[in-house]
């Protein structure tokens, strides 16, 4: 049978701005053949997402339903129902938002569609209540989906299980990216350290939202340390979030205002990796840091927290610390390795090579889920006993 026309997924999320999930989403959805297969998006907000005009411009449809807030559960599932009755042509519903995944795939499968999704992208939940709360809804989500899909083993066994793991029932999909967005580019590099203020300076990076999860209140700890060991040093922040304010005004408390850059969301991220001497990422739990990935592909040395998954060291780039040290033991890390990078451009082609051998190339994860979406089953990629074992 011939295919006129693209079969239609749906994908859950809770905003379409500039976060992890969502931009591993997009780097697939751009990827894709779309006149075989076209997304669409369900989010948890009625605000303008920072992704909506690309989805749009790509052929994608945008709807919302109110954000989950515990106490409005009928409500929410009420207006599940609704949405679900007027749009159940879909081939598949892929839930990234696993939070409250176990309530609406539930009630997609029931309007009809065939093949329901869960996608677990973080190996943590917040903290306090919002994240017992989170735990106590997705008990059961391994139970209530087709097919358990995670960005890494350790995510996988937090949403769903160890056993569910063991067991063979959960896939991993690899947070893949477009590598030849990111590799190493010398002219790129000079105009944006020229724009930033930063010929001359040693650039410390960080990518990711200000949020707990990412620790920057560490990260800015570590960076007081370097500055005592070398007065060239600069930090640039990319990112927004809750916690921003408070990681500000550590900096001016610190003395540092003027040698961190806070440029907020950006676009063109890929530019600014660049600009990087190094790249710092203490975070306290992850899924599989798409930020790590892509700063491997632009050939950066990689210091990273103990507490991601040592499946995001694609590269003999990424090495591993305990955040449970003090901050100038990660300074004097950095130190040790400082002259390393001035040699990124020699990494690009082997770098591509390494991407492509462990699933994280964009275009070929793009045919790989384009022929599961097509086909209903035979999804890519598989965690297995080997997998969980090297944990």
């Amino acid at each position: 049978m011939i295919q006129t026309n693209p079969v239609r997924v749906l994908n859950v999320l809770g905003t379409t701005n500039l976060g992890g999930a969502e931009s591993r989403v997009m780097e697939l959805y751009r990827a894709l053949d779309r006149t075989k297969v076209q997304f669409d998006f369900l989010v948890h907000t009625d605000k303008v997402g920072q992704y909506d005009q690309e989805i749009r411009s790509l052929g994608g449809s945008i709807y919302s339903v109110p954000r989950f807030r515990g106490m409005n559960l009928l409500s929410y599932q009420s207006a599940l129902r609704r949405f679900f009755r007027e749009h159940h042509a879909y081939a598949a519903v892929q839930g990234h938002m696993t939070s409250t995944a176990a309530i609406y795939l539930p009630i997609a499968k029931k309007a009809g569609i065939p093949v329901t999704i869960a996608h677990a992208r973080s190996a943590g939940v917040d903290r306090g209540m919002k994240g017992i709360v989170t735990k106590i809804v997705r008990a059961p989500l391994k139970y209530r989906a087709d097919y358990c899909f995670t960005c890494s083993a350790e995510a996988g066994e937090a949403v769903y299980g160890r056993a569910w793991v063991r067991q063979g029932k959960v896939w991993t999909v690899p947070n893949a990216i477009d590598t030849c967005r990111f590799l190493f580019d010398a002219s790129v590099r000079m105009q944006v350290r020229s724009d930033l203020g930063l010929m001359g300076k040693f650039v410390i990076g960080h990518v990711g939202r200000f949020g707990f999860m990412k620790n920057h209140a560490y990260l800015i700890d570590i960076f007081a340390e370097l500055c005592k060991l070398r007065d060239d040093a600069a930090l640039v922040l990319i990112g927004k979030g809750e916690l921003e304010g408070t990681i500000r005004a550590k900096v001016q408390a610190m003395g540092l205002s003027d040698k961190v850059l806070f440029l907020g969301n950006r676009f063109d991220v890929e530019r600014y990796y660049q600009a990087f001497d190094y790249f710092v990422f203490p975070s306290v739990f992850e899924g599989l840091p798409g930020s790590v990935a892509e700063a491997q592909a632009a050939g950066l040395q990689c210091l990273v927290s103990d507490r991601v998954t040592r499946e995001a060291a694609l590269t003999e780039l990424a090495v591993y610390k305990s955040i449970e040290e003090p901050p100038v033991s990660w300074a004097s890390e950095i130190m040790r390795n400082a002259k390393k990078a001035l040699m990124r451009e020699e990494h690009s082609r082997a770098i591509m090579e390494t991407f492509a051998d462990k699933g994280f190339d964009v275009r070929q994860q793009a045919a790989a889920m384009a022929a599961f979406y097509i086909s209903g089953s035979n999804p890519p990629g598989h965690v297995t006993q080997s997998t969980v074992q090297k944990l």
